[in-house]
């Protein structure tokens, strides 16, 4: 059975299995590799991506749970960088290993997209779901990243 959504705002469509993780269909399916496989248990948020609007764990959405939804992934939300977030993530030198980003920002832009003046402690919080494997983001980055990643009024 074909199950058709939207994938950064293109249609896509794929006959994968219906309990197929998100996360392979669109890492291996689509091609869209900024998606990473972390733990696949939903721990760690590098498969993060936004569905209809929200943060998910890819990892841990079957492919049935998205037939006619949007899903944005990191290659969505910016193609060329240019989003408030990846901009102040860039600025700060935040980037090591690379292998958290992309789920650490989804996480973020969810955040300011529900709250765009988050206190420390909603920061906090928020971006808990993200762990990053080699140590930079720590919680004072990750709160001056999503300050900074606010969108000028």
């Amino acid at each position: 059975m074909t199950v058709h959504f939207t994938v950064n705002g293109k249609p896509a469509a794929t006959d994968a299995p219906p309990t197929t993780p998100l996360l392979w269909v669109i890492r291996e399916g689509l091609k869209l590799t900024g998606t990473k496989f972390g733990c696949g248990t939903g721990l760690c948020g590098a498969c993060m991506v936004h569905i209809d609007g929200a943060r998910a764990f890819s990892c841990q959405i079957q492919l049935s749970e998205i037939a006619g939804k949007s899903v944005t992934t990191i290659e969505g939300l910016s193609p060329d960088s240019s989003h408030p977030l990846q901009k102040a993530w860039l600025a700060e030198q935040v980037p090591q290993c690379g292998y958290c980003q992309s789920g650490q920002i989804m996480s973020a832009a969810d955040l300011l997209k529900q709250n765009p003046k988050p206190t420390r402690d909603q920061i906090v919080e928020h971006m808990s779901t993200n762990i990053c494997r080699c140590g930079p983001i720590n919680v004072s980055c990750a709160r001056s990243n999503v300050r900074r990643g606010r969108p000028e009024p």
